[in-house]
């Protein structure tokens, strides 16, 4: 007897096998021939396996199946997708869903719009701006305009950065619910009951159990709190609070070295407040070292006091002060940013009970399919265990909605551009020295420091530097890094050299508009073979 059965998420040759591996275990099934792109498996067996059998065993590993004929199980229209999150790798999948003909129900328990918009990068970035102008009040380099020290009314500061974080959220989150009707909001928190069923609890309660399709889980992070004696219960910040405080400290102390503690320290440093930094390690531990030891240079002659290898051993509030013994001595301020990196949000989630795969961390472990462990369930953004950036949450969540819908689409993260915005910027894409001769690969590098770069001549700003990593042999650019004003104006001219798989001496030969900050590449490329120093302007 021969059997056909239509099924639905198959993606891949190994849920091929996963669904031959399944039936094969019904006795009386003598062979089965599955087929991920066909969206179907045939059977042969005796007449004593039923089809109900074989349908149940297709379907306790996570597939939709059902008789070949019956039902058009691979079309995506009427396909139900339910989403976890309502960030930007949520929102990217939602409309891509749609468009593939899927209805999607988007589950949140807190506020619409994930992190970036409400708590990270758009109010983040607003702050930095109105420190920089404030910063250069009273700091710029022209001797022909007047300084003076800025007067700073917090509160006006964080009324508008909040105003301008609400039309954002109102613009690209919850006006795509008003006006996409493929997509609804079920307000509550979401957690498995198996691989096929989610709880919703919602505020007052009250539990509602939804089946859907296909789930995808894209619930971001949130800050991680390290286990410090005496830091519960006193009213420390985390980025979220440090944000919206519409008073400035006297004195703040940063606990981080990557790049949320950095770039809110120089924030609040600019400001007005006193800034002391304490780093477990070194600053951008995970850059390259010059790096780090450039940007703590610069903030150091900012004012900043930057205290490295130092650990937080205790924390005393008495109700106006913080008093924290390190590792090197004892320190007070009336002000205490925790920033010590983030945890993903999937506590809670039971993901053990739908078979989801974690790492050490909590994260979602994913293929480059954005495939988890169980075969219809799906995970994108922060809460996995891709790269933290936006950018690559909504470019995963946008693939993720394409797999779930029946197409085969692959997050590439070879080349993957990062940006810190303090001042000035850290800009990095590819591999350092020590990543390159980890993996055996013979390396050759140069370093461009800026005052040899026109533009920043021009700006009397020659702080920070530009080095390029290549291999020795074939002089192909493998990494950019990059301590620059503007340098997250530089850095996706690397990565588009990188992806091109370009020469530093292909780069050196390119035309670069002059005076720009981006020519840099061009001057620090010409640098493996020549000394820029004996160039003229704009030397080819």
């Amino acid at each position: 007897m021969v059997t056909t059965l239509d099924i639905a998420g198959m993606t891949c040759e190994h849920c091929e096998a996963s669904v031959q591996q399944a039936l094969l275990t019904l006795p009386g099934i003598n062979s089965v021939t599955a087929s991920w792109s066909a969206g179907s498996a045939v059977i042969e067996a005796g007449r004593k396996v039923s089809t109900t059998a074989m349908l149940a065993a297709v379907r306790a590993i996570g597939y939709d199946a059902e008789l070949a004929g019956s039902k058009a199980a691979n079309s995506a229209s009427g396909l139900k997708v339910a989403i976890i999150g309502t960030g930007s790798a949520a929102f990217a999948a939602a409309i891509r869903s749609v468009e593939e003909g899927a209805t999607v129900t988007v589950i949140e328990a807190g506020t619409v719009g994930g992190t970036c918009v409400n708590v990270g990068c758009v109010p983040s970035k607003i702050m930095i701006r109105a420190a920089h102008v404030a910063h250069l009040q009273a700091q710029h380099p022209f001797p022909g305009l007047a300084k003076h020290k800025p007067e700073v009314d917090r509160k006006a500061l964080v009324a508008q950065q909040q105003a301008r974080v609400g039309e954002l959220r109102h613009a690209k989150y919850e006006s795509i619910l008003e006006s996409n009707p493929g997509i609804s909001l079920m307000r509550g928190f979401a957690r498995f009951e198996d691989a096929h069923t989610l709880v919703v609890k919602d505020a007052y309660g009250k539990e509602t159990r939804i089946q859907p399709d296909r789930i995808l889980i894209a619930t971001g992070r949130s800050p991680q709190i390290p286990a410090i004696p005496g830091l519960a219960g006193t009213p420390y910040w985390t980025s979220t609070e440090a944000l919206v405080a519409e008073t400035m400290p006297e004195h703040l102390i940063v606990y981080g070295g990557s790049v949320v503690a950095l770039e809110i320290a120089q924030a609040y440093l600019r400001l007005g407040s006193r800034v002391t930094l304490i780093a477990r390690s070194t600053l951008l531990s995970k850059e390259d070292p010059a790096i780090g030891e450039g940007l703590k240079a610069v903030l150091e002659e900012e004012g900043m006091r930057v205290l490295t290898h130092t650990q937080l051993k205790n924390v005393r509030f008495n109700g106006n002060v913080f008093e924290l013994d390190t590792t090197a001595e004892t320190i007070s301020a009336d002000r205490l940013l925790i920033a010590t990196g983030r945890s993903p949000n999937t506590s809670g989630m039971e993901l053990s009970r739908a078979g989801i795969k974690t790492d050490a961390s909590g994260a979602v472990i994913v293929d480059d399919h954005l495939r988890t462990s169980a075969p219809n369930i799906y995970a994108a953004g922060d809460c996995t265990n891709a790269p933290q950036f936006v950018y690559v949450a909504a470019a995963a969540g946008t693939r993720a909605a394409v797999n779930m819908t029946g197409g085969d689409a692959v997050l590439d993260i070879s080349i993957v551009p990062a940006v810190v915005f303090t001042d000035p910027q850290v800009a990095t894409v590819g591999l350092t020295e020590a990543q390159a001769e980890k993996q055996g690969i013979i390396t050759l590098s140069r370093t461009l420091g800026l005052e040899n770069v026109p533009r920043a001549l021009a700006n009397f700003d020659t702080r920070g530097f530009i080095k390029l990593v290549t291999e020795k042999e074939s002089g192909r650019l493998l990494g950019a890094h990059i301590l620059a004003a503007e340098g997250g104006e530089i850095i996706q001219t690397a990565a588009l050299a990188m992806r091109n798989r370009m020469t530093v001496a292909e780069l050196a030969g390119q035309l670069f508009p002059y005076l720009t900050m981006v020519e840099g590449l061009k001057l620090c490329s010409q640098t493996f073979t020549k000394d820029v120093k004996q160039l003229s302007c704009c030397a080819g």
